[in-house]
């Protein structure tokens, strides 16, 4: 079937509060399916930023893993992970771990590595019983939203992530870096332009400089591709900051942002830009079966607090440098 008639033939639903919907009927072989309409899905998720694919049926690891196979051009090993999540096959991962009470706010995955995925792609085996959905949100319009001259100066400066490693908060080495050696750590650190110190206690802390606003590699349109918010202190809960500053220090923290020249970015700021996110936010509940792909730098997305059990898997693939991704000139050990 040529490719306009494949694209005719998916019946989309769009509403403006949730992302771009598409139903098919019961499938014997979703794997199948998935590649021969792979194009044509594609294409969806470019036009709309996410697409939510229900009733595939999707049912177990080696199924969403024959699927997002057939969607890609194969899975990326995650590198640089914030906290820990389980591998099931190579580039298949459970979803980040995370308490349930408590929401992760609006990002773009691994949006600090020099090479980011611009394809994400989540498959539902469980659904929750009440919350837990992945919403999204254009960054176009964030972008867009936000005051002109706080995006002017993230677009001059980008944002510096800081990050120091612990075995008790976030991902540990072996799990971000794939290796606890220190040369090997090293020599990622240097061919990624991350600035690297390794404290007197042996452990390690990274600084990276990146930008802040991108341009779609496909349209070319400007988008507010980072995770100035997530990953930084004011987001956390009031008693987890606390804890964490009382613990690590305000200059120890396991991970925090900072403006592009250094200087800190206040809480006004943090609650702003959530607040963009939330305004322009989409989301649909998680149904058992349900597929949702992502285009990475045109779309944030987030988890929703949850009850009851969940289980969602995530792959990333389509590894690409954003066009305007800044760095620091040279990463050295200090």
């Amino acid at each position: 079937m040529p490719f306009s008639s494949l694209a005719s033939a998916l019946d989309v639903e769009l509403r403006p509060d949730r992302p771009a919907l598409l139903h098919v009927d019961p499938l014997d072989d979703a794997p199948s399916w998935a590649a021969e309409y792979r194009e044509a899905l594609r294409a969806q998720v470019t036009e709309h930023g996410a697409l939510i694919v229900r009733g595939l049926g999707l049912r177990d690891i080696d199924q969403v893993g024959a699927v997002f196979a057939r969607l890609t051009g194969g899975l990326m090993t995650e590198r640089e992970a914030f906290a820990p999540r389980q591998a099931h096959l190579p580039g298949l991962y459970a979803s980040t771990t995370w308490p349930a009470n408590q929401p992760m706010c609006m990002h773009h995955e691994l949006s600090y590595p020099l090479q980011v995925p611009g394809l994400m792609l989540f498959a539902c085996l469980t659904a929750p019983e009440q919350g837990g959905a992945t919403a999204v949100a254009d960054a176009e319009e964030v972008l867009r939203a936000l005051p002109t001259g706080l995006t002017e100066r993230f677009g001059r400066e980008g944002w510096v992530l800081t990050r120091t490693y612990n075995d008790e908060i976030g991902a540990s080495l072996v799990e971000s870096f794939g290796t606890g050696d220190r040369a090997e750590i090293e020599r990622y650190c240097r061919a990624n332009a991350i600035d690297f110190t390794w404290q007197s206690d042996g452990t390690l802390r990274t600084e990276q400089r990146r930008s802040a606003v991108v341009r779609h590699p496909l349209t070319g349109r400007r988008c507010w591709f980072n995770q100035i918010a997530f990953l930084n202190e004011w987001t956390l809960a009031p008693e987890v900051r606390e804890y964490l500053v009382d613990v690590y220090g305000q200059d120890a923290l396991p991970f925090n942002t900072r403006y592009g020249d250094g200087s800190p970015i206040g809480e006004d700021v943090v609650r702003l830009i959530n607040s963009a996110y939330e305004a322009h936010t989409r989301r649909e509940p998680w149904q058992a079966g349900d597929l949702l792909l992502v285009d990475n730098i045109r779309t944030a997305h987030s988890r929703e607090a949850f009850t009851g059990e969940r289980q969602v898997l995530v792959g990333m693939a389509e590894p690409l440098r954003p066009a305007d991704h800044t760095s620091t000139p040279e990463a050295s050990e200090r």
